[in-house]
């Protein structure tokens, strides 16, 4: 059986050479992760992926949606597009936070975490069936799993480099 890897290598001249193995593979990794995530979102009827990515965000304990946004890359007009959106279902509330009354704190309703429990429940079965296509299942898993720490460190990096970079 040809792996995506053996086809995308002998796209790229047969991948004789190490690097060419390496691209070959990150090419297919890239591709992979493209129909995943077309895969993830549809195994919810009742959010988009980016309102996932925000719910999941504020429900992981992002309070602002400054650092919403900084954590997730996006910028100001669709975060605050994107939590009105989910205030208006009833899936998140704000409130103030102390005496600033331009700072509010989001949080998920009892409504908010039920809709998000549903969804990665979907979301997991969808990818642990993939996972167990694979050769190595637990493996995939767990490699997957280091992908939102290895973001977090990315993020950092460049926020130390560039503290005005919103991603």
């Amino acid at each position: 059986m040809r792996t995506p890897t053996d086809e995308a290598s002998s796209r790229t001249g047969g991948g004789r050479e190490p690097d060419a193995t390496a691209t070959a593979t990150a090419i297919a990794a890239v591709r992979g992760l493209a129909r995943v995530s077309r895969m993830l979102e549809k195994a919810s009827t009742e959010l988009s992926l980016a309102n996932y990515r925000v719910l999941a965000a504020i429900g992981s304990g992002d309070e602002r949606a400054s650092r919403v946004g900084r954590n997730l890359a996006l910028g100001k007009p669709t975060v605050s597009a994107t939590v009105d959106s989910l205030c208006q279902r009833g899936l998140v509330s704000r409130s103030s936070v102390g005496d600033d009354h331009r700072a509010v704190a989001l949080k998920l309703t009892g409504e908010g975490q039920a809709a998000l429990d549903r969804v990665e429940r979907a979301m997991v079965e969808r990818i642990a069936d993939l996972a167990t296509r694979t050769p190595d299942g637990p493996r995939l898993m767990e490699a997957l799993s280091w992908l939102g720490a290895a973001m977090d460190d990315a993020l950092a990096h460049r926020t130390a480099a560039d503290p005005t970079s919103s991603h």
